[in-house]
């Protein structure tokens, strides 16, 4: 059996991640199109680095509409200086540039999930040339990773910082130190319904220390969740050594996602009448949500109903929902 041999990314960094002090540069990945032939997706990239210590890889953006950790990111990367910092920071404030531009789930150009992308192709769609660059070139680097992420414009979360349970029980103690030092109001060991192709996934499997956060949603920040991620963030980077200071600390309330009992889906589409709000308490059986058909009066609402006692942790936001859609989630 042949070994498959990956070209080099296209993707060129204008910054040097071995040079001390800090850099603001680009990953600029050539995309030729209608508008500009020679054309360049530019996705801007910080490096602070002082000495020798850990790498803490920061991303936001790996969804386009997700905007807590874009603030907290752009912030980070105007305010933070090299004598604060042992080791190195890489920050990405916008993983998915063309769909953070666009204010996207996926990429305007061509479709891609970048949470579903990874380990991408160096000769693939703009999507997966993003995401081969960072399994490639980023992610080797690194020995922590921060992935921010909320519910965009179809879910809302309670806030919270995340780690996956995983067969390498000393990697996820790290990571639930990380969760703990974050310090959101909420810290969940998390199920993912669909990790194939995810960058956790990738980060995992090398052996990173990762973390994530689901901090709100409906496409938008607050003054609130935009604090806990900017807070966060810095407290994770002293956690890890990286950053001088001690950690901010904070009450957090732990959540689990045990298994699939956690996840309602809409088996219709209509109109969602929410009947418990975030953070309320449910029990196996109750009904948290009614769809209503919209196509005539007169019908009777489905009724969606808890699959295990806990608390109501994330919801669909938008008014009307589509048949297959999430439309709650438990956590105990």
């Amino acid at each position: 059996m042949t070994e498959t041999i990956l070209r080099p990314s296209p993707i060129s960094a204008s910054v040097d991640f071995s040079a001390e002090g800090v850099q603001h540069g680009f990953l600029r990945l050539p995309y030729s199109r209608d508008d500009s032939a020679w054309g360049s997706v530019m996705i801007p990239i910080t490096v602070v680095k002082n000495g020798d210590g850990p790498t803490a890889l920061l991303t936001g953006g790996n969804h386009g509409d997700e905007y807590e950790g874009p603030i907290a990111l752009f912030d980070l990367a105007r305010t933070l200086e090299p004598d604060e910092v042992t080791g190195r920071v890489i920050i990405v404030p916008a993983m998915n540039y063309p769909a953070f531009t666009a204010g996207t789930r996926t990429s305007p150009i061509d479709k891609g999930n970048m949470n579903r992308s990874f380990p991408g192709r160096p000769d693939g769609t703009v999507t997966q040339k993003i995401a081969d660059y960072f399994q490639r070139e980023l992610l080797p680097l690194a020995d922590i990773v921060l992935d921010f992420h909320s519910g965009g414009k179809t879910l809302d979360f309670l806030p919270f910082c995340a780690a996956h349970i995983l067969p390498d029980k000393e990697q996820e103690a790290r990571a639930f130190e990380l969760v703990k030092a974050f310090g959101a109001p909420w810290s969940m060991k998390m199920l993912e319904i669909d990790a194939v192709g995810m960058y956790d996934t990738a980060a995992e499997e090398m052996g990173k220390v990762f973390i994530t956060t689901e901090l709100g949603g409906g496409g938008t920040a607050t003054a609130r969740s935009a604090g806990i991620a900017k807070r966060g963030v810095r407290n994770v980077l002293r956690a890890a050594g990286i950053l001088k200071g001690a950690v901010e600390t904070s009450r957090t309330e732990w959540l689990d996602m045990p298994d699939g009992d956690c996840f309602s889906f809409a088996e219709d589409g209509g109109l969602i009448e929410p009947l418990v709000d975030l953070g309320d308490k449910v029990r196996k059986g109750d009904v948290v949500a009614r769809i209503y058909p919209i196509g005539r009066t007169g019908a009777e609402p489905v009724a969606i109903k808890a699959k295990m006692d806990g608390l109501l942790a994330a919801r669909h936001f938008p008014g009307l929902v589509k048949q297959g859609d999430c439309v709650a989630v438990v956590a105990v």
